[in-house]
């Protein structure tokens, strides 16, 4: 069943499209996070230019992070009032990466940035995730082993402009979640992934938020920054894809349901595994196919107008 698609001037098969928007719509329910960071990579692998897939998929995002957030909401995990103050940071985070991804289009360095940023990225959070993680379930395994502190407060939370967020308990700086929010805005611009791999462990240890609000306050402030990149990057970069984008919001948006229900039953720790073990699996695979040698040493390119 091929379709043919117009920005990225290549046929795909639908049924392929439909089962991948599928899987990261499940991941995005059952992690928290956006999917983008596996779904960009993905679409590289069956020969979406990079800067279309960077594009169009944070198109999908939105309504797999849709999908997502409104099963968190109706558990009452949602911290809206922080969501929102990230969500300024996101929006600002956005505007700056979309002007960065244009000046390396333009330079002809976008695709080489883009899997370097994902190897890098992917590769640091992930190997952190996972050592993080494994310990974590050492520590709840053994008997003897001290637990920490509910809270551990650290020198950023002292920052200016403190506010009160009630619904997860926490006194701290609007700059530090702010400031998370502009770097998830500029790794949804250029990487064209929601940043939940990047923002759900920054929510966790740096501003200590509980484990059962991260998800769907990450997600919250994933729909609103990845529609923002989506609507800058058609206008100004023309890397969207419609019917791309809608082959995989199909998909994305019944995965996200059942991923829902699927990662409510996971423990925390578990649950941090294996994404950790899923994210430095990818970083692995793009690392490996920037040395490997490539099976057609010839090849022909269309830019992006």
């Amino acid at each position: 069943m091929q379709v043919y698609l117009p920005i990225a001037e290549m046929s795909v098969n639908a049924l392929l499209v439909l089962g991948m928007g599928g899987l990261i719509g499940f991941l995005s329910g059952m992690f928290g996070v956006g999917g983008g960071f596996l779904m960009t990579p993905l679409l590289i692998f069956i020969g979406v230019p990079p800067a279309v897939a960077v594009g169009t998929q944070a198109n999908q995002l939105v309504a797999a992070s849709l999908s997502g957030v409104l099963a968190h909401w109706r558990r009452g995990n949602v911290d809206v009032k922080l969501g929102v103050v990230m969500l300024i940071g996101g929006v600002i985070g956005t505007g700056i990466g979309v002007w960065i991804f244009g000046v390396l289009q333009r330079l002809g360095q976008i695709d080489i940035a883009i899997t370097l940023s994902y190897v890098f990225f992917l590769g640091t959070i992930g190997g952190m995730m996972m050592l993080e993680s494994s310990r974590a379930i050492i520590r709840r395994r053994s008997p003897t082993a001290k637990r920490g502190k509910l809270h551990r407060h650290i020198w950023l939370h002292g920052l200016p402009f403190k506010m009160r967020f009630h619904r997860s308990k926490l006194y701290i700086s609007a700059l530090l979640p702010a400031g998370i929010g502009v770097v998830g805005g500029i790794l949804v611009a250029i990487m064209g992934i929601g940043g939940g791999f990047l923002l759900v462990p920054a929510m966790i240890y740096l501003l200590n938020m509980p484990a059962g609000l991260v998800a769907g306050t990450s997600l919250f402030q994933i729909i609103f920054t990845t529609a923002a990149a989506t609507l800058l990057q058609a206008a100004t970069n023309h890397t969207v894809d419609a019917m791309l984008a809608l082959l995989l919001l199909v998909g994305g948006v019944v995965g996200a349901q059942f991923g829902t229900k699927v990662g409510s039953r996971i423990p925390g720790e578990q649950a941090r595994l294996m994404l950790a073990t899923i994210v430095v699996g990818v970083a692995l695979k793009l690392a490996w196919d920037l040395f490997a040698p490539p099976l057609d040493i010839y090849t022909l390119s269309m830019g992006i107008a």
